[in-house]
């Protein structure tokens, strides 16, 4: 059940609250969001504006009665990076704004047709098995990152960075409480960075942090437009991808309305919620930014401080936009090391398969079940193992299904054809993540 709120929905604090109410947002959402650009190539300071307006979008969409902030989604790393490679960053941008219309498509079947359906096609064993492939589908990336120096080679040097990063990244998120307890993934990254420039200044031979790029750089900019491209295999790619993000957000917002202790299914209602979050991901994908999702990081902030405020949340919205237009301040986040992220990563891409693993318990999957058993060997096995399903279609268009996307797809028809067991059936919607 949800505490009595200390600041409401619709409550507008004092300015002396309302700003570092608004940072303390920001700081819980910034390492993540940051941190899914860094890794697929794009921009630091886009990812920032098109968190922070995609949040605005949000909350205009809803009505401003839901307190949630969108920030770079994980789950779409594997298909921005894939796509990237395969055919270039503007069909990656592509796929992204198709999975942002598929939203909004589901959130008006939603509106008028429920959500039995959506229910009956990505059942608890479906959806806790693929974020679990989600999660651990980057571990390799993590592990590369923290052992590997920038020529691919096993260093010593980096795995210790990668260590200490990962130790203190921990100890916070274990140990610390409050407002610091909120944000160990920031405290982490500042640790290892200001670890990596000791060992630099000890001994030049590890001085990894090249400050070049910030002196080159332009103390402020915007974000440009980018002009998306299609083909079906981007396009196909990133909404399958979307259906496992689809149940996130389902997740979410039931999380934020036992949070706050209102009903937000009905009241703006899923329909607009999934909107919001399908508007702001297309937004972003048209300025060059990641796909966007609602923040657990955010979430568990107003859970400890009992401040519900929309308006704290679009005061985080506004600070994220203004930080994007410092050029210096988006060169300074590209010198962090790369074992350092490596440290990060390996927590954060632990804990999207663990949050997988917490769906199936909580759920209450059984495995005693055949059918179950089933559903998810093949559904880990495809998407770990890395499945893939090529071929070319009428005009020499190649349509690919690898990976995430093609466990997604497996795991949905197994459920569908499979007969159901008898026994106790537990309502998906029912269950918090």
């Amino acid at each position: 059940m949800a505490q009595e709120a200390y600041y409401g929905p619709r409550y507008r604090p004092p300015l002396g609250h309302w700003i570092p109410l608004s940072f303390q947002h920001v700081f819980a959402m910034f390492g993540a969001t940051i941190l899914v650009p860094i890794l697929t190539g794009l921009d630091s300071a886009t990812a920032l504006f098109t968190a922070g307006t995609g949040t605005l979008l949000y909350i205009i969409l809803t009505g401003a009665k839901v307190p949630a902030f969108l920030g770079s989604s994980f789950a779409f790393i594997a298909p921005l990076i894939t796509i990237s490679t395969a055919y270039g960053l503007p069909y990656a941008m592509g796929g992204a704004v198709a999975a942002g219309f598929f939203y909004c498509a589901v959130g008006c079947i939603i509106r008028f047709s429920g959500t039995s359906w959506l229910d009956k096609a990505l059942p608890p064993v479906v959806i806790g098995s693929v974020i679990v492939v989600i999660g651990l589908n980057l571990a390799p990336v993590a592990m590369g990152m923290a052992m590997n120096d920038a020529e691919g080679n096993y260093s010593l040097v980096c795995l210790s960075i990668a260590g200490v990063t990962l130790g203190i990244t921990v100890m916070a998120n274990i140990f610390f409480r409050g407002f610091f307890g909120t944000i160990p993934i920031l405290i982490g990254l500042v640790a290892g960075y200001l670890f990596t420039l000791i060992m630099g200044v000890f001994s030049p031979a590890y001085a990894i942090i090249n400050f070049q790029v910030i002196r080159e750089a332009s103390w402020f900019g915007f974000a440009k437009f980018q002009v998306p491209r299609f083909n079906l295999a981007a396009v196909l790619t990133f909404v399958i991808v979307s259906l496992a993000t689809i149940c996130e957000h389902l997740g979410d917002t039931l999380v934020t309305s036992k949070v706050v202790g209102q009903d937000f299914y009905k009241n703006p209602g899923l329909h607009r919620t999934l909107a919001g979050d399908g508007i702001a991901t297309s937004w972003a994908a048209l300025w060059g930014g990641p796909p966007n999702t609602t923040y657990g990081e955010n979430i568990g902030v107003m859970a400890i401080t009992r401040v519900y405020s929309v308006w704290v949340i679009g005061g985080a919205a506004v600070v994220a936009v203004f930080l994007s237009f410092f050029r210096k301040f988006g060169a300074l986040i590209q010198t962090i090391p790369t074992p350092v992220l490596g440290g990060i990563s390996m927590l954060l891409f632990g804990i999207i398969a663990s949050s997988g693993l917490r769906t199936l318990v909580e759920s209450g999957v059984d495995y005693k079940d055949k059918r179950n058993l089933t559903i998810s060997s093949v559904i880990l096995v495809i998407g770990i193992g890395g499945g893939r399903l090529a071929f070319t279609i009428t005009g020499g268009v190649e349509f690919q299904l690898a990976g995430v996307a093609l466990a997604t797809v497996t795991g949905i028809v197994f459920n569908l054809i499979f007969p159901q067991s008898r026994g106790k059936i537990i309502d998906p919607m029912e269950r918090t993540r």
